[in-house]
């Protein structure tokens, strides 16, 4: 038998479970879980293993659901994720059905992934799989926008020093994430004395030397050593039209795959920073957000992770068209720590982080036999 297919029990599992795993997947959609806003998609995530017999599961401090399967004091953790939070704050989601095809905001960004990892947990459960490895299925908060992958932080601080592995279902389908995208994030605030637009003309103006600041973060060359972008985001300030503006803020970001880069354009912009602030304009810089990039990881333990996802893909996939990109996603922060790490999606989807996000629900029979595969993997007894 080739090693990454499944054994019968297991696939006649998701053939029976296919109607419920699509329910599954609704009834997560439509709870709504803005990054720091999930506790309540948490706590459904948590009832539901209860339910299914999945006793010993946990909300932690950063609200993530976490799940561990025999993961005694003594065994090394494979860890396996699905991020519950979405980027919309919206408290009403609304689910637009046509067919197989569903538009709803966050289906596969990546609530698909969640409902996938539920239906695994509680199959690894019921056949009271072996494995020489403990299994920690993790629900997790925090990977989009400022989240700032919190859920995969605390994953890494509480199981990083036994974990053997880290897997994320996240994404399109069929991807296979290789690398990870750092990003250092920044709330700047200029200030400025300000004053009336008539009476108090010539003081000098936020918005001004906001601008100014901006354009002169533009004129940076990046580094050239790897990708390396920046962008500002959003800019706001001043009370009214008649009004020299005292403050402005703008966020800016910067993002590489590569650490020295990351370096390169901290300094760089700090260094346009200080330079503001030697012409007596207050230049405040509030850290939002780092997120790392790829440390130290040991290539061979890496290429063993990334041919065993590969070989699951393949195995349910059936065209040469896995895209295998680097991106950033909960892998950032045990890839930083030396820990072999990727993500693989299990739905096929499309226009993530818009109002018109959608997936191809036809498409979860062949997500669910590859993750599902590659959890087996790691097992060595299990409902054959």
């Amino acid at each position: 038998m080739n090693p990454f297919s499944l054994p019968s029990g297991a696939d006649a599992y998701i053939r029976e479970n296919m109607d419920e795993l699509k329910e599954l997947l609704k009834t997560l959609t439509l709870i709504p879980s803005p990054s720091n806003q999930e506790r309540e998609r948490a706590l459904f995530c948590k009832q539901w293993l209860e339910a299914q017999g999945c006793h010993g599961a946990y909300i932690d401090g950063a609200n993530n659901l976490v799940y561990p399967y025999k993961c005694g004091p003594d065994k090394q953790v494979v860890a396996f994720l699905a991020h519950t939070d979405t980027v919309f704050p919206d408290q009403t989601i609304t689910w637009k059905q046509d067919g197989d095809r569903v538009t709803a905001m966050g289906v596969g960004d990546d609530t698909a992934g969640v409902a996938v990892l539920l239906m695994i947990a509680r199959y690894v459960t019921q056949q009271d799989c072996d494995s020489p490895y403990g299994l920690l299925f993790v629900a997790n908060a925090g990977e989009e926008g400022l989240g700032n992958l919190k859920g995969s932080r605390q994953i890494v601080k509480d199981f990083g020093h036994r974990m053997y592995n880290f897997i994320g279902f996240d994404g399109g389908m069929p991807h296979c994430q290789i690398g990870s995208v750092g990003s250092h994030r920044y709330e700047v605030t200029v200030r400025t004395e300000g004053g009336h637009s008539y009476g108090d003309f010539g003081n000098r103006n936020a918005i001004h030397y906001a601008a100014s600041l901006i354009e002169c973060l533009y004129d940076m060359k990046a580094p050239q050593e790897a990708k390396t972008t920046y962008n500002v985001g959003m800019i706001s300030g001043g009370i009214s039209v008649n009004t020299i503006a005292n403050e402005c803020r703008f966020m800016y970001e910067f993002r590489s795959a590569d650490r020295n880069c990351l370096q390169k354009m901290e300094k760089m912009f700090l260094g346009v920073v200080d330079a503001y602030r030697n012409m007596d304009i207050g230049v405040q810089v509030d850290v939002l957000a780092v997120r790392p990039c790829r440390g130290d990881v040991d290539e061979a333990e890496q290429q063993k992770l990334l041919d065993r996802c590969l070989a699951c893909i393949r195995r349910y996939h059936q065209e040469d068209n896995i895209w295998m990109d680097t991106n950033s996603t909960d892998a950032n922060i045990p890839w930083s720590e030396g820990i072999p790490s990727t993500t693989i999606g299990v739905i096929r989807c499309g226009k993530a982080h818009t109002r018109d996000e959608w997936a191809d629900l036809s498409s979860l029979d062949e997500g669910m036999h590859i993750a599902m595969s590659l959890v087996l993997s790691y097992t060595s007894a299990c409902g054959r």
